[in-house]
């Protein structure tokens, strides 16, 4: 593993270093070829086709998926196995852009993903890079790694919601605040006086989601006496506390 990352990052200073590879747009030919692989490739998945990838994959590929799972291709193609029944799925590649750098290539491509569990209908977008090499006239790819793209999931209808009772003043620092209100109907904060107003969308009582690109979750906290105390970001794995100011909660 060790001389597979030091030959791998020799190699790319050697692309970056030279002063006749210049990255630059695809042609054609090229780019439909490598999205030909990657779709193969992808397409073996919900089939479990071994073989595919120990074809498509370079020895010593790095692949990391969209948790940071970190894979090599012995593991990879290990793990392949046909989806069980009731369970289907396909991706779908789109807006595929190449970059070449002479025999390395670049390919930044959206996973559109459509799942099927047990007759519910699920779609996942991608976001996806990938780094193909060529060995022997053919092109392997040798690195792989994708992050899932926020998506504004179902409505939820949430009965028995109070809003005002989380309308208030809640502080994580000095002049760091967030100012909970009721606009139009709609629960939301404002960051700092003069900012947008951020939509919240209810998943559970005193429980919600931003509408924002991180789709953070927002978790109102209550006291012994049933009024709520504090405001808890729960983004990136992290709880942001954010206490409620004396004398902004509902009477």
């Amino acid at each position: 593993m060790q001389k597979f990352l030091l030959a791998s990052a020799l190699a790319w200073l050697a692309i970056l270093q030279a002063p006749t590879l210049h990255a630059t747009e695809a042609p054609n030919a090229l780019r439909n070829q490598l999205v030909a692989i990657t779709q193969a490739w992808v397409d073996a998945l919900p089939l479990g086709r071994q073989d595919v990838w120990q074809r498509t994959l370079a020895d010593g590929a790095v692949l990391i998926d969209e948790f940071g799972r970190i894979q090599h291709k012995q593991d990879a193609v290990a793990s392949l196995h046909p989806l069980p029944s009731g369970l289907s799925g396909s991706i779908e590649l789109r807006n595929p852009h190449v970059q070449q750098y002479g025999d390395a290539a670049l390919l930044q491509v959206e996973w559109y993903e459509r799942e099927s569990v047990f007759g519910q209908q699920l779609v996942v977008r991608y976001q996806s890079l990938l780094t193909f090499v060529k060995q022997n006239g053919a092109w392997k790819l040798v690195g792989a790694e994708d992050v899932t793209i926020p998506t504004a999931p179902p409505t939820l209808q949430v009965d028995g919601l109070m809003l005002g009772d989380y309308s208030g003043s809640y502080r994580y620092g000095p002049d760091r605040a967030w100012t909970v209100s009721v606009k139009d109907g709609v629960l939301g904060y404002v960051t700092k006086a003069g900012r947008s107003f951020n939509r919240i969308e209810p998943i559970a009582r005193d429980v919600f989601m931003g509408t924002d690109d991180e789709r953070n979750l927002l978790i109102f906290r209550r006291d012994a006496a049933g009024h709520v105390s504090e405001l808890i970001e729960r983004r990136k794995f992290n709880d942001l506390h954010l206490k409620r100011e004396a004398g902004s909660a509902k009477a």
